[in-house]
């Protein structure tokens, strides 16, 4: 089912005391200099799927702070969205300035941040994911966990319920004389949620896997991905997410003393990895140059993408791309352009410079962004 923004309107959103923007279903791109408000766009979409959106931040760093201010205000996000030729308005917020909790609507009823993925499912990349293969292995599972949670939006409460068990665990353990039976309820809890999550990584980086070897691999070179979890492992292995719970559950208890030595858990799905070999050069992506590591994380995006547009029985993904299009050549960002018109997706790109959307001109809306005004270009 297409699914597509048609206005966005924000209020002491980052840097926007109030903003109003009718894109009626379009893609769009945003220009101007740095720090003119562009990703603040993008951030606000990206808020409406679970978690923290693409600046990973913090909702009390959200709402428009003056000179002076401590806290930062109550801000609003509120979208008209089409899915399947049917209209919803949806809204997410904070109603008092540094609330630590988001209140979320669709059509004026209260809403779960969760219940919101039944509408829209962005998928993004930034300029801070650049190094994404260069970065600690917690990049990238939160990178392939972005990816997991566009097809599978279960997927952050697991992963949530499994964070918590963890924490409380490690809290436990700590203690001089832990309480041994709670220690082994929470452990149960940590085995059912990895067991889960361990699950859909596995059903995703399988579907990619195929997705990528059907992709021709001229302007974005192919991939070969892996995870190098135990328990990802097992589940990419057949098996059953009950024994991988039960093997879990047994592999915690018997690491007891050595956690509590360490302070951490040391087994567990929040140790995995994901690795991404170039293809074509049978090279670990590490070892390849930032163009072609760049070239590599935008080739699984429109990967998932490509495989998600063709679910007609959830929305398709909104693409929201920071500043990529200026560290692409312009053949790979031909290509990309083409991809997204041909699989009839949305996309939010941003650029300082709009000669660098040549190549959208007449397929895309172009709007100039200069300190948080926003003027949209006559073709």
């Amino acid at each position: 089912m297409r699914s597509a923004v048609q206005r966005l309107r924000l209020s002491e959103f980052r840097a926007y005391e109030a903003a109003d923007f009718a894109c009626q279903g379009a893609s769009v791109f945003l220009f101007g200099p740095n720090g003119a408000g562009k990703t603040n766009l993008l951030e606000a979409l990206s808020l409406l799927s679970p978690g923290r959106g693409l600046r990973n931040a913090g909702l009390d760093e959200i709402g428009r702070r003056l000179p002076g201010e401590a806290v930062g205000r109550a801000w609003a996000v509120a979208v008209e969205i089409e899915v399947a030729d049917a209209a919803y308005a949806v809204g997410i917020g904070v109603e008092t300035p540094g609330a630590t909790r988001r209140q979320a609507r669709i059509d004026a009823a209260a809403a779960a941040p969760s219940d919101l993925a039944r509408l829209v499912r962005p998928l993004w990349l930034t300029p801070a994911q650049d190094r994404l293969f260069l970065e600690a292995p917690a990049e990238r599972r939160r990178f392939l966990d972005r990816l997991v949670l566009a097809a599978e939006p279960g997927h952050g409460a697991t992963a949530s319920a499994y964070e918590r068990a963890l924490r409380e665990r490690g809290r436990l353990l700590a203690e001089e004389a832990p309480d041994l039976a709670w220690v082994a309820a929470l452990e149960g809890r940590m085995a059912q949620a990895g067991a889960r999550l361990a699950a859909a990584r596995a059903r995703t980086l399988s579907a990619l896997n195929h997705e990528i070897a059907q992709r021709d691999g001229r302007a974005f070179p192919k991939a070969r991905l892996s995870l190098t979890g135990v328990w990802e492992q097992q589940a990419l292995e057949g098996r059953a997410e009950g024994e991988i719970a039960a093997a879990l559950a047994a592999a915690l208890a018997e690491g007891r003393s050595r956690d509590q030595a360490a302070g951490r858990a040391l087994i567990g799905p929040h140790r995995g990895d994901l690795a991404v070999i170039h293809a074509g050069r049978e090279r670990p992506a590490q070892q390849c140059s930032t163009g072609e590591q760049k070239a590599l994380i935008l080739n699984l995006i429109l990967a998932q993408a490509a495989r998600l547009s063709c679910d007609d029985s959830a929305p398709t993904p909104i693409l929201l791309l920071d500043e990529v299009a200026a560290h692409l050549d312009p053949i790979r960002r031909g290509a990309l352009f083409d991809e997204i018109v041909a699989l009839g997706l949305q996309a939010f790109f941003t650029g300082t410079d709009d000669s660098l959307f040549d190549g959208l001109r007449g397929r895309a809306l172009g709007v100039r962004v200069d300190a948080s005004r926003l003027t949209l270009l006559d073709d």
